[in-house]
């Protein structure tokens, strides 16, 4: 059996709380106390810049630092640490995918699918890269039930489309995509794939190399980790051929006013001074999943949806939004008779922590005919005591508000 309760007791915020119920994980996890100490260390014992000094602690910052490039590379089963950059997060890694790759290789006339699942993060960037090089979007339709419609991708696809985003996980109402179906369909007319993990590297062991896409993103703070910092893989043939980005310190090899060189990869997407603490606390974190039982806690996380979506389904007033098949561990919902917001503040006055609105998903949800949800999204400190509160609590604030 998963002992959910003992998981919880490894973190602060949560062991201080007893009677707070955190559902709001898709958003950002909690942080084990195995994060907090990593961060705490590094400034109590190796603070100091990376890659620009011989001294001792400048050393040990640096050998912290690659050596959280190590940890996130083998966490990926990436093939080389090479492949990984540090970025804040999966949204500025796909900005800059879309800045350096997509301003290289894309034209007027080229054409990007992306998921009517996306997250925000995975439409802006690209509708900013196709005003400026001339590249036209097409949106990938779903099924009524919230998975995407495979029969529509097919028929999008062609010799003109170049790149294609998809999300890994749903983060508004779950949907998780057969990724690497999709990957092949779109690597048999030579598109680029690249992926949003941002809602399932906490929940899915990830193999980029199985996978085989050709870019890969995610956030720390949806793993357990620090907020500010993130991770762009790349296959290595790729990230060598992408131009920078951003210009400073760390990613050139010669500076003069006459001529610039840049640095490899992954140096070559890192100017400035890093998230240091953050990137080592990130690292802590990937490490603190690694050595829990995982097929245990997505087992877990697989049965709180389940027991909530039951239980929603007794509870008269309440529609379940995202039917798919295959589900991460997010739950939307809709009410006949109240607005999401009124409930969540109602919730919040019980110490229940949801999700109330769009979800940074706008075309999804407008492609539902719904301006927002109430979202509950599960953690491996969730328990079964937790689903039954909230289970509890809807059904007292709908009659409240009825």
């Amino acid at each position: 059996m998963f002992d959910a309760y003992a998981l919880r007791a490894q973190f602060p915020l949560l062991a201080r709380t007893p009677a707070l119920i955190y559902l709001d994980n898709a958003a950002t996890t909690q942080k084990p106390l195995q994060v907090l100490d990593a961060e705490r260390h590094f400034y109590e014992t190796a603070n100091a810049n990376v890659h620009r000094g011989s001294h001792r602690l400048a050393v040990a910052a640096t050998d912290a630092f690659e050596n959280a490039r190590s940890s996130v590379a083998h966490f990926l089963n990436a093939r080389s640490s090479n492949e990984i950059v540090f970025t804040r997060g999966a949204t500025e890694a796909i900005n800059l995918v879309a800045h350096s790759w997509g301003a290289a290789n894309l034209q007027a006339g080229d054409e990007i699918l992306l998921s009517t699942l996306e997250h925000h993060a995975n439409i802006v960037p690209w509708q900013m890269l196709a005003t400026r090089c001339g590249a036209v979007i097409k949106p990938i339709q779903l099924l009524r039930d919230g998975s995407l419609d495979l029969e529509h991708f097919h028929s999008l696809l062609s010799n003109k489309t170049k790149l294609v985003g998809l999300t890994h996980i749903s983060n508004a109402i779950g949907s998780e995509l057969p990724i690497a179906e999709l990957i092949n369909s779109a690597h048999h007319y030579g598109a680029k794939v690249l992926v949003d993990g941002a809602q399932a590297v906490a929940h899915k062991i990830i193999d980029v190399q199985a996978l085989n896409a050709d870019f890969y993103v995610f956030s720390s703070h949806k793993a357990y980790g620090p907020t500010g910092i993130g991770a762009l893989w790349a296959r290595s043939e790729i990230l060598s051929s992408m131009p920078p980005w951003q210009g400073g310190g760390e990613m050139i090899e010669r500076v003069s006013f006459s001529q610039t060189s840049y640095a490899e990869a992954p140096a070559r997407f890192e100017a400035g001074t890093p998230a240091i603490a953050q990137t080592i606390g990130f690292a802590a974190a990937l490490d603190w999943l690694q050595a829990q039982d995982r097929v245990a806690i997505a087992q877990h996380e697989h049965l709180l949806r389940l027991q909530l979506e039951l239980g929603l389904s007794q509870i008269e007033g309440i529609r379940l939004i995202g039917n798919a098949l295959q589900k991460g561990p997010v739950v939307s919902m809709a009410f006949t008779h109240a607005h999401p917001y009124d409930v969540a503040q109602f919730l919040d006055a019980r110490e229940i922590a949801v999700r109330v609105g769009n979800h940074c998903a706008q075309p999804l949800l407008a492609s539902l005919g719904l301006s927002g949800t109430l979202r509950a999204s599960f953690a491996a400190y969730n328990t079964h005591n937790d689903i039954d509160t909230l289970l509890a609590a809807l059904s007292e604030t709908l009659e409240l508000l009825a």
